[in-house]
């Protein structure tokens, strides 16, 4: 059985979707306050995290941004009543997967929460990816550059491993939506967010960008010849 987290101070919201997981056959964990939330996510494993953005005591974008900190990798939805572009993406940017704005689709909630726990726990195999000196390690959810770990969620890490694998070919902006949201495909800048999170780790902290843009159209690794190798 699944197991899902919600950290949630509206009651009423709570009381539904208890009842509307346990007829999914999920167990649902609960915390009325950031703090108490924090504390659940930090001490116990669950399949996702549904994280409300206002919260009392610890605001979700705090408490998303410790749990990131800790190395939680745990899919995070975000949930928010407030309809504006600057509060998920303040939210994106510290490490939530997904966001949901209030009121939602029940079976919209399930399907984007059911996406994330497939992508994280992956059905991966024993191998290891490598590029350039990108290393990606399928089987622990792990990813390297010069032997120094990228702390990526796991959209981040998804879109990672797409461009390893197809490297030095680009991939479209469509392909990586659809690979992280099937058809259920939020606006561009949830991807480029993604994107942005993604670069902090794997260019910044380093001598070289290896993440190159394609304008409108995708994106693509590019490494020195003398490192171009893919296994």
């Amino acid at each position: 059985m699944q197991r899902a987290l919600l950290i949630e101070d509206n009651r009423d919201i709570a009381g539904m979707l208890f009842d509307f997981f346990e007829c999914n056959n999920m167990e649902l964990d609960y915390a009325d306050n950031g703090e108490l939330g924090l504390k659940l996510a930090l001490e116990n494993t669950f399949d996702i995290i549904l994280l409300d953005l206002m919260l009392p005591r610890l605001d979700g974008v705090t408490v998303c941004q410790r749990l990131r900190d800790a190395g939680i990798s745990t899919p995070i939805l975000m949930l928010t009543a407030l309809d504006s572009r600057e509060d998920e993406l303040r939210g994106l940017d510290v490490g939530a997967d997904d966001y949901l704005t209030k009121p939602f689709d029940l079976d919209i909630l399930y399907a984007r929460a059911q996406a994330l726990i497939r992508r994280h726990s992956g059905h991966v195999s024993t191998s290891i990816l490598r590029y350039g000196d990108i290393s990606i390690h399928l089987k622990s959810g792990k990813a390297y550059r010069q032997e120094k770990l990228l702390a990526l969620t796991p959209s981040t890490f998804t879109i990672l491993k797409m461009l390893v694998s197809q490297a030095p070919n680009l991939v479209t902006k469509e392909d990586i939506a659809y690979q992280l949201w099937q058809d259920e495909k939020p606006n561009n800048d949830v991807l480029r967010s993604h994107i942005y999170q993604l670069r902090s780790q794997l260019d910044k902290p380093f001598e070289s960008n290896i993440l190159k843009t394609q304008p409108k159209i995708g994106f693509y690794l590019e490494v020195n010849s003398d490192d171009s190798t893919v296994s």
